[in-house]
């Protein structure tokens, strides 16, 4: 996945920019204290993924639920996560389906009764797919994170990331679709990964890129850094850069709110009558993932430094909502 020719716009970049800059506080006596970082840094140095998610993952993407159990300000208790979890309730674009290592998105009680009547047949019952669900409980998911070892792990981190916030902006823009109002996302970020291993991080936003009636949907990089130089003077910066992530997505979600109080009642009836539903199909945005990477089984070689895949190559069978159904042949 690459930067549009277009890029984003300047307020994506101003936005990006401002979400570097946020200043938070940090935990006390972790593994990034001073007296302590270099001695933790050459602990996981040639451990395997679990290791590093052990010892590093929550201090530097943290846990929204944690921070608000914790008193945090603002409202990151609406905040719904998920660990190593299948996106088994979204419409998949290709094989297999992404199952971020974690993942950020809106817990189901964001949402009014009125507002989850209004789309309720866009997302059917607990098993049914949806652009707008990651999970059953995770509704319009918007950071994700993937920990890998080495240089190599780090660009099969990026892939699947890039699967599955392809799946996240496309979420964002059928809604807006159905608002008529989807121009307004054109080369806006929307969405966030991180990919990381024991020293290296990369930080990436998401936008959509209208050409007529095409939609693409490209990445922009934010900041590529190594923790441990300078005397690990960036250390703290993605655990900042998340946090920040975090009360923007509040932003976003009042955003998505607002457009689906202005649909129309009865738009979903309109839509469940006609013959196709008029949502994109997902094979040109499938086109733009490289299938033999979001696969790629690491070779036994790359397994010996903690390549192998945590993540297990799973499909889901589940029909979407507005599937239609096969009529029955008279006899």
């Amino acid at each position: 996945m690459d930067e549009s020719r277009l890029g984003i716009t300047d307020a994506s970049k101003a936005l990006h920019e401002d979400l570097l800059k946020r200043e938070c506080t940090t935990p006390k006596d972790t593994l990034f204290g001073d007296d302590v970082f270099d001695t933790a840094c050459r602990n996981v140095r040639d451990k395997n993924e679990a290791r590093i998610i052990l010892d590093f993952a929550r201090l530097l993407a943290p846990s929204p639920e944690s921070l608000a159990a914790f008193g945090a300000p603002g409202d990151l208790d609406i905040l719904g996560e998920s660990v190593n979890e299948g996106w088994n309730n979204s419409i998949p674009i290709t094989s297999p389906r992404p199952q971020p290592d974690f993942a950020i998105g809106f817990r189901r009680s964001v949402f009014s009764d009125d507002q989850l009547r209004k789309i309720q047949p866009l997302l059917g019952d607990i098993s049914s797919l949806s652009y707008f669900r990651a999970t059953y409980y995770m509704f319009f998911p918007f950071l994700t994170c993937e920990v890998k070892y080495g240089a190599t792990g780090l660009d099969l981190a990026d892939r699947q990331n890039a699967h599955s916030m392809t799946l996240a902006v496309r979420g964002i823009v059928e809604l807006f679709k159905l608002g008529k109002r989807e121009k307004e996302l054109h080369r806006e970020l929307q969405t966030f990964s991180i990919s990381h291993d024991h020293r290296t991080v990369r930080l990436y936003g998401y936008y959509p890129v209208f050409d007529g009636p095409k939609t693409t949907i490209h990445r922009h990089q934010i900041h590529t850094f190594d923790i441990t130089a300078l005397n690990g003077k960036e250390k703290w910066t993605t655990y900042k850069f998340t946090v920040a992530v975090y009360y923007y997505s509040l932003t976003l979600l009042q955003r998505i709110r607002f457009l689906v109080d202005d649909l129309p009642p009865d738009f979903a009836l309109e839509l469940s009558q006609q013959s196709e539903p008029q949502l994109s199909e997902p094979s040109e945005l499938s086109q733009q993932l490289d299938n033999q990477v979001l696969a790629e089984i690491p070779n036994s070689q790359s397994s010996q430094h903690g390549l192998q895949q945590i993540t297990p190559d799973t499909s889901t069978r589940e029909k979407p909502a507005f599937a239609k159904k096969k009529k029955k042949k008279k006899a």
